[in-house]
């Protein structure tokens, strides 16, 4: 079911069909909206978060829709997951389903405990956030967080990983900005030697609060953007539903919201049809949320690339290809960042 699925995204992606008869592969679900860092790249500085959580009924009706064709589901968004009391429910329902789990989390909550319950549990992969190499760097950005702290309990974890021996996947991950841009070399030197950590994540910034001038330029859409043909869709903590999580951010309308529309029709609406067909037309940059978007959208290759496979293969194979893209080793044009306008 979910191979067929993806066989007819990459039909819909390849003929430019703006009307789809399949569902997207990846979520990103914001199971609570709730944080205790302030982080200037962060979109929670622009946009007021509720103090609150995800009810069970919106994310089981999600899963439960979305559940014989969804293939990965990033429990994330602009709060940390580790504050939503039922994250390890979460993660198991998915696992019920199928539906492979990753979570991203800054740190400051990952005790000895919690790190043996997200062993414990069916947790795909977890994303540990460390934007920075310094002491100075890294609470710039991580405003409310402890550099040895969180060094510390990243360290433990992935030793614990190691010594479990436990399939969980560990990226320590990175966001270039323009502060820390000198200090890869040495995240990269020092996360590669910490047992347990599969893979090390150059990940470029993808959000205008630290650069309000990026996007895209008009002559630069030459290529569909991904999200509208295979996803990730934005779900937010309220069931509001957005064709991916930039355009929330954006101040983008929001397509439905998944309590009360169904997810096929939200994928399908008018909204997104339109979306799909200027994009397909080599006109993205008339929608005004795409024009102002810093996402990176990938050469039509690798997006068929990321029909091909299960969508926890390629999240799994994404640090990688970023990285081999930051160095130089693979051409510029497959993740080519947005530019300066």
């Amino acid at each position: 079911m979910r191979a067929w699925n993806r066989a007819k995204l990459l039909w819909g992606y390849l003929a430019r069909r703006s009307r789809l008869g399949a569902l997207p592969v990846e979520y990103i679900v914001e199971t609570t909206a709730k944080c205790n860092l302030y982080c200037p790249m962060c979109p929670r500085e622009t946009h007021k978060q509720p103090k609150a959580d995800m009810t069970d009924e919106v994310f089981q009706r999600l899963v439960r829709e979305a559940g014989d064709s969804a293939e990965h589901m990033m429990l994330i968004g602009l709060g940390e997951p580790f504050m939503d009391p039922h994250i390890f429910e979460r993660i198991e329902f998915c696992h019920q389903h199928s539906i492979s789990a990753l979570l991203s989390t800054n740190g400051t909550f990952l005790d000895e405990r919690n790190a043996a319950r997200i062993l414990d549990s069916p947790l795909d992969q977890i994303t540990l956030s460390f934007d920075g190499a310094k002491k100075e760097t890294f609470e710039f950005y991580r405003k409310g967080a402890n550099f040895e702290k969180v060094r510390d309990n990243f360290v433990r974890f992935a030793r614990m990983k190691h010594e479990r021996r436990s399939k969980v996947q560990v990226v320590v991950q990175m966001v270039v900005m323009e502060g820390n841009r000198a200090e890869v070399d040495e995240f990269l030197e020092f996360w590669s030697a910490v047992a347990g950590v599969d893979q090390v994540r150059i990940k470029e910034d993808e959000t205008n609060l630290m650069r309000p001038d990026a996007g895209h330029a008009a002559g630069e859409w030459k290529h569909p953007c991904h999200y509208l043909w295979r996803g990730p869709m934005y779900v937010k903590q309220n069931g509001d539903v957005y064709p991916c999580c930039q355009s929330y951010m954006l101040d983008g309308a929001p397509l439905a919201n998944i309590a009360e529309t169904p997810l096929a029709d939200i994928w399908n609406s008018e909204a997104m049809q339109g979306m799909r067909r200027l994009h397909a037309a080599g006109r993205g940059g008339e929608v005004d949320i795409c024009s102002r978007c810093c996402t990176t959208i990938p050469h039509p290759a690798l997006v068929t690339g990321s029909l091909l496979f299960h969508a926890r293969t390629v999240r799994r194979l994404l640090p990688l290809i970023e990285r081999l893209t930051y160095l130089s080793k693979l051409p510029g044009k497959l993740l080519r960042p947005a530019h300066r306008v």
